[in-house]
């Protein structure tokens, strides 16, 4: 008796040395390690994943604790696990759902092959998704633009946060929302294509936001005077959708027969070219009162305005004497 005794004594205390090092004692990574567990596992797949890639010792001892300690729901998602923690606290963040988001900027300008690239830098999902989802994913504007060639110009400029759980649908959603809100205070309720077109034109064409209410004149008047936009950013555009651009405008580029090329078409391009910010969108719609036909950089960061051609012509001449002079 007393043999049997101590053979279950020492069973006791094997069980409870195992337990502590299966479940008391930290693991630490060797390196920062992610783990992505998808909607729909269940806890045993889990927990295997969690072994699998050395986040906890043992997953029958996970299971069991995760069983024993109620029924609370380990949340889908990615996890980030770059520090010591034992199974009860890796248990703990599951159940808080205390989940690795990922930053994706966009900045004023973008366009959907920009973002597309970050989403894809950001490890979210491939470039080709994104703009799979921008491109046919018209449903989230249809409302307010019927005449929606892709979400180009309602992907809103801003800092998001974003799981790897997320589909790329998701993603370009909490875009167009973000745009929504701004519309909205802004009161951009009628006419949204022409304005968010325009907008992305004046975006593009400059970083300078007191200057956008004259570039927004500017090609308010040629359109009004029956005027090609001779927009260089609707031919960069143009070269992009048809994957062709270069990193620069050739003459090719400038012949090139697309709808976007204002060159060679007049009126404004099919839809936006980029993804306008606030300023651009207010400036679209309350353009400065001007007579101004043509602007062109000052090498100074700004622009030059000018009524006529020939003033365009000298403004042209003083831009390449800085150039010359700067080099």
């Amino acid at each position: 008796m007393r043999k049997f005794f101590n053979f279950l004594l020492l069973l006791f205390v094997a069980a409870a040395l195992w337990t502590a090092w299966a479940l008391w004692l930290p693991v630490t990574p060797t390196e920062p390690k992610f783990v992505l567990l998808r909607p729909g596992w269940t806890t045993r797949h889990i927990a295997r994943e969690l072994k699998a890639n050395g986040i906890i010792r043992s997953d029958v001892a996970f299971l069991a604790m995760h069983v024993l300690r109620g029924e609370r729901t380990l949340k889908a998602g990615e996890y980030k696990f770059d520090s010591a923690a034992n199974a009860l606290t890796v248990r703990d963040r599951l159940t808080k759902g205390d989940i690795y988001v990922r930053t994706v900027t966009v900045p004023e300008g973008f366009n959907m092959f920009d973002i597309a690239q970050a989403v894809e830098t950001a490890g979210l999902a491939t470039s080709a998704d994104f703009l799979n989802a921008a491109r046919t994913d018209l449903f989230l504007v249809k409302d307010i633009d019927p005449d929606a060639k892709s979400l180009e110009g309602y992907l809103f400029p801003d800092t998001y946060d974003f799981t790897r759980t997320m589909s790329t649908h998701d993603m370009a959603a909490a875009m167009v929302r973000r745009f929504r809100k701004e519309a909205t205070a802004l009161n951009l309720t009628t006419d949204v294509h022409r304005i968010v077109t325009m907008a992305s034109i004046v975006e593009k064409e400059t970083a300078v936001a007191a200057e956008r209410p004259e570039v927004a004149s500017v090609y308010y008047n040629r359109l009004n005077s029956n005027m090609v936009l001779a927009a260089d950013p609707s031919v960069i555009y143009a070269a992009l959708l048809n994957d062709r651009y270069r990193g620069t405008i050739y003459q090719s580029d400038l012949q090139f027969d697309s709808p976007y090329n204002t060159y060679k078409y007049a009126g404004l391009p099919p839809g936006p070219i980029a993804n306008p910010g606030r300023a651009a969108l207010d400036a679209a719609m309350h353009p400065a009162e001007t007579q101004f036909l043509y602007f062109v950089a000052d090498a100074q960061g700004h622009h030059r305005f000018a009524r006529t051609l020939d003033e365009h012509n000298r403004n042209v001449a003083a831009y390449r004497h800085a150039l010359a002079s700067a080099q």
